[in-house]
């Protein structure tokens, strides 16, 4: 069995590993897909927290269900997805039904190696039927349930204009689903590309370069003066991140779905003026993913637009670190695993 290896940040290496054997309670997976996420990019290059080598990356996976064990429904041979974390199911976090961030969480790709193999072994109770939908729907599923969770922490009302700072995949995402959920959406980014691609692919209504010297007057005028209510940063970056505090509502909520290293920086007297609310959003729940799924049943999302860039398995190695350059214009790209 091939797998790719990340021995150390901006190294790969193929390796012939050993097909997993079955285990009560688990399931074998031949991947046919993976799509690749900001969390492989900031680990090859050395950024990802909590994060150690060598590891087998990929967690944005579609495959097909070899053998399983406990998994009530299913067939051998089914197209599925999986939540991709893996959690205790005792913890305070798992007993309130917030299996996301369980206190022993274990993400595959990053915590344990994950999907750049060809057969995977998982818990029964990661799998997702797939319902009809594509190999490539399937492996864009996970990074749209992330988009899917911070909106739904949010909590976003119908009309209520929605600051998406980061028009990566996961910002897409939570672009897409604050629309579903009825919100005005309003994008930001320091990339005119991606300012254009929300414009002309997902129909954005307001998108702002986050570099203008007067993005708080831009915000104003577009809000009626009231500035946004619902604030979700998709970036990871500590300078987004601590920037984005100003263009609060009185009232609103600011929802870090992205992650970084460092400390983040407020003025408290401006934060409490507003009774503003901070959020952390982590991961995704099966619920996410049954909305997502739905949603792309219906038809209201189209995320295959996304994908920008297709290699096969035995390419990623060379085309990986390219991925990186903003001037390459990658927004989603797919590993194709023969069939």
């Amino acid at each position: 069995m091939e797998q790719l290896v990340c021995t150390t940040p901006g190294q790969f290496e193929y390796r012939t590993g050993i097909k997993p054997d079955m285990m009560p309670g688990h399931a074998i997976l031949r991947i046919r897909r993976i799509g690749i996420c900001g969390t492989d990019l900031h680990a090859f290059e050395g950024t990802q927290p909590f994060f150690e080598y060598p590891r087998i990356l990929g967690h944005e996976l579609a495959g097909e269900l070899v053998d399983f064990d406990d998994a009530p429904g299913f067939e051998q041979g089914e197209t599925v997805t999986i939540l991709p974390y893996f959690y205790c199911g005792t913890c305070v976090a798992c007993r309130a039904g917030k299996t996301n961030c369980c206190a022993q969480l274990k993400v595959a790709g990053v915590h344990m190696d994950g999907g750049m193999v060809e057969y995977l072994r998982v818990p029964s109770y990661s799998l997702v039927h797939g319902n009809g939908l594509s190999l490539d729907e399937l492996a864009l599923a996970e990074p749209l349930s992330i988009g899917a969770h911070g909106v739904r922490r949010a909590d976003v009302q119908p009309g209520e204009f929605v600051l998406v700072i980061g028009a990566g995949p996961i910002g897409l995402g939570v672009m897409e689903f604050a629309r579903i959920a009825g919100g005005q959406v309003i994008a930001m980014d320091i990339n005119e590309n991606r300012l254009a691609f929300c414009r002309e692919k997902l129909r954005v209504p307001h998108t702002i370069d986050a570099r203008s010297a007067d993005v708080v007057e831009q915000l104003r005028s577009l809000t009626n003066g009231d500035m946004p209510t619902v604030v979700i940063d998709a970036t990871g970056s500590l300078k987004a991140i601590n920037n984005a505090f100003q263009y609060l509502a009185h009232g609103a909520r600011f929802v870090l779905v992205g992650l970084q290293r460092g400390d983040i920086s407020l003025s408290h007297p401006e934060f409490h003026k507003r009774e503003a609310t901070l959020m952390s959003s982590r991961n995704a729940t099966r619920q996410d993913f049954e909305h997502v799924l739905n949603c792309l049943k219906q038809g209201l999302i189209d995320p295959v637009t996304y994908i920008t860039h297709r290699v096969r398995f035995g390419q990623v190695k060379d085309q990986f670190a390219s991925w990186l350059n903003p001037a390459n214009g990658v927004i989603k790209a797919m590993v194709e695993i023969e069939g």
